[in-house]
């Protein structure tokens, strides 16, 4: 969900052909040793590479759907360095991730190729007004705040959530009064960082030290900082905070504090939106969906239909 600054185009065009983001084959559904029973993916050194996209066939009804004359689409995203965001695969150049995957099952179904750019998350979404993007494909959690100025189309249900070190004696987080006085690391431009600097009040409402919101642009930068002292906990995505934990020694994941949906997301007043969630949901139905879900380790994300503009979701 985070990435470093921009980095130059790097085109995947043959994203409709088999052998594009991803090698193949990894060892079966879940990567490499699978998932455990609530969905997070066992520990490995590995990055999962099973191929489950390439078998995806154009969908003619959903395809028909598109803006007359579409046939490639640009999109945006951002590489954060950990998965089952979006990340490199051990030669360094070929990404891969949930939101990867998705991206590359949406494109088979609709018949598109894709020209793939790279961006900071936090640069992503004011882009897409000026045409730059297409669309965006790196998480982004549908808010009522973002839905003013952007369209999403839904795929997965992910959300905010917390974690920290194994020491630590820090509980489960209901209320933000629950950090005050600490340092609290998150990624730049997220809702997880919306979210802690309009909750900042309740601390001084309440008498107490305020805590100490600190950006990352770089996953790693994050959980750098938690296991070297310097913050005293992290608020990331549930999926994301659950993979570090699986696979960093020294962590705890501590709860889920906020569901949101997570769409694809676009200009506001977009064509494209009917076909995705078309797309969307006939990956829904044929099964592709669910293997992309078991392949991360992300199976308690999924939905069951997609859905265009969805209100926020309220806890």
């Amino acid at each position: 969900m985070r990435t470093p600054a921009y980095r130059p185009f790097i085109p995947f065009v043959a994203i409709t052909s088999a052998a594009l983001l991803l090698t193949a084959c990894g060892s079966g559904s879940g990567g490499p040793g699978g998932t455990d029973a609530s969905g997070v993916a066992a520990k490995s050194d590995e990055v999962p590479t099973t191929d489950v996209v390439s078998a995806v066939r154009k969908d003619d009804a959903a395809a028909r759907l598109l803006p007359a004359g579409t046939t490639s689409l640009t999109v945006a995203v951002s590489v954060g360095g950990t998965p089952p965001g979006t990340t490199y695969l051990a030669d360094g150049t070929t990404l891969t991730g949930q939101d990867v995957d998705f991206t590359k099952a949406v494109a088979r179904v609709l018949g598109i190729k894709l020209k793939v750019e790279q961006a900071s998350f936090e640069a992503i979404l004011p882009a897409l007004d000026s045409g730059k993007y297409d669309f965006g494909a790196s998480n982004f959690g549908v808010t009522n705040e973002r839905r003013k100025t952007i369209d999403f189309v839904t795929y997965v249900n992910d959300g905010q959530g917390f974690a920290t070190r194994k020491d630590s004696k820090l509980p489960k987080i209901t209320d933000l009064k629950q950090l005050c006085g600490l340092n609290v690391a998150t990624g730049a431009g997220t809702t997880f960082e919306a979210t802690l600097e309009a909750g900042k009040h309740v601390c001084a409402d309440a008498g107490k030290k305020a805590y100490r919101v600190q950006t990352y642009a770089e996953s790693s930068a994050v959980w750098s900082s938690l296991q070297q002292g310097r913050s005293d906990i992290v608020m990331s995505t549930i999926n994301g905070l659950r993979y570090a934990v699986a696979h960093q020694q020294g962590l705890k994941f501590l709860n889920e504090y906020h569901r949101l949906d997570v769409g694809f997301a676009f200009k506001k007043g977009t064509k494209l939106a009917p076909a995705f969630q078309a797309a969307v949901n006939r990956l829904l139905s044929d099964g592709t969906y669910r293997r992309i879900l078991e392949k991360w380790g992300t199976t308690g994300s999924a939905i069951k239909a997609s859905r265009i503009n969805p209100p926020e979701l309220k806890d």
